[in-house]
C-alpha cells in the first residue's frame, strides 16, 4: 500500500492465487467495504466441490476473515483469512489474502475509490 499522505510504502505479506490462470493483474479500484463479510464460493468453486455451503456468516470459519475491501473485478477482493497458514504462498482462487491484524490496518487507511494495481 502506497499512502497519499507519505512518502513511504506500507508491504504486508499476502496470499496469492494457486494458478497462472487465476491471476489478474491491471488496474482496478476498491468498490466496497465491508467489516465481517459473509463468503459465498464462487461459480467455479461450487463446481468443484459442490458439497461446500452456499454461505459462510461473519465468524473465525470464514474465508474472507474479519475485513474485505471488494474490487471493481468480479469475484476478486483483498481480505483477511480464517488459515494463517495460506499467507506466503500461493492459496487463493483469485483474491489477495492477509493476516486479519493487517487487513483490518489497510481497511482503516483506504477509501471506497482507491485505485488498485496488482503486479
Amino acid at each position: 500500500y502506497w499512502p497519499t499522505a507519505t512518502a513511504q510504502a506500507v508491504v504486508y505479506p499476502t496470499s496469492v492465487p494457486i494458478s497462472p490462470d487465476l491471476t489478474r493483474l491491471g488496474y482496478t479500484e476498491v468498490t466496497r467495504k465491508v467489516v465481517g463479510p459473509s463468503w459465498r464460493p464462487t461459480p467455479s468453486m461450487r463446481e468443484r466441490f459442490p458439497e461446500w455451503p452456499e454461505v459462510i456468516g461473519p465468524g473465525p470459519d470464514n474465508p474472507l476473515g474479519s475485513h474485505a475491501l471488494y474490487l471493481s473485478w468480479p469475484f476478486y477482493r483483498i481480505h483477511g483469512t480464517h488459515d494463517t497458514r495460506k499467507i506466503g504462498r500461493p492459496s487463493s482462487d483469485g483474491c489477495i489474502g492477509l493476516y486479519n491484524e493487517n487487513i483490518a490496518l489497510l481497511y482503516e487507511q483506504v477509501a471506497v475509490g482507491t485505485k488498485v494495481r496488482l503486479v
